[in-house]
């Protein structure tokens, strides 16, 4: 279940801090352990293509490395695009690691599929996902 390219995320953590200008911020707790998870991002503006999303969370390998993974998708998409890979990413940890996830479309995130196999993971995994859709629906119209 935690794959090298988990723990490497989980370590390095890209995009982990606050942005020094965010147009939207959603914040998401997991009752069921404990991790908790701040989703900023920012758009360009005039436009509705993502600038940066930056998060700051506190939580498991498997939330971390999520969030981390979401950071390296989500910059230059539009938002309509990083909804699209939300979906994409939802419908993967669902799957319960059946079928092909799209790699074009989730990257290195698709090494979750493995994760959709344990369902008390799968609520770590969406964390950031959830955050950032909430963040999403705040700014789409």
């Amino acid at each position: 279940m935690y794959q090298q390219v988990i723990l490497d995320h989980a370590r390095l953590r890209t995009g982990d801090g606050i942005l020094e200008r965010a147009d939207v911020s959603h914040h998401e707790r997991n009752p069921t352990c404990g991790d908790e998870i701040t989703v900023q991002l920012a758009i360009e503006p005039g436009t509705d293509r993502i600038s940066g999303l930056g998060w700051t969370g506190n939580g498991c390998s498997i939330s971390m490395a999520s969030a981390s993974m979401l950071a390296g998708i989500a910059p230059g998409l539009t938002v309509a695009e990083l909804a699209e890979r939300i979906d994409a990413f939802r419908e993967m940890m669902r799957s319960r690691g059946v079928g092909e996830p799209d790699e074009d479309l989730l990257g290195d995130a698709i090494v979750f599929h493995g994760t959709s196999k344990y369902v008390m993971r799968v609520k770590c995994a969406m964390l950031a996902w959830v955050a950032a859709e909430a963040g999403v629906a705040k700014i789409a119209p």
